[in-house]
């Protein structure tokens, strides 16, 4: 699915980029340019940074 029309940026290029360590929305910016252009897709954008970093633990575990 393309989130950001203005740019060409797909779910999976996001996806991708955030799993590559781009973990805040600044660096999505400056990494896709996401958000740089009408900003209609910041909230779509958003939703799926938070979505993933939900998924990365923010510690771990000592047994």
């Amino acid at each position: 699915m393309y989130v950001c029309l203005c740019k060409g940026i797909t779910e999976r290029q996001l996806k991708q980029a955030i799993a590559e360590g781009n973990s805040e929305f600044k660096q999505l910016k400056r990494e896709l340019g996401v958000g740089s252009q009408c900003g209609k897709c910041v909230p779509v954008a958003m939703a799926i940074l938070a979505e993933e970093n939900a998924k990365t633990p923010l510690y771990y575990e000592v047994a």
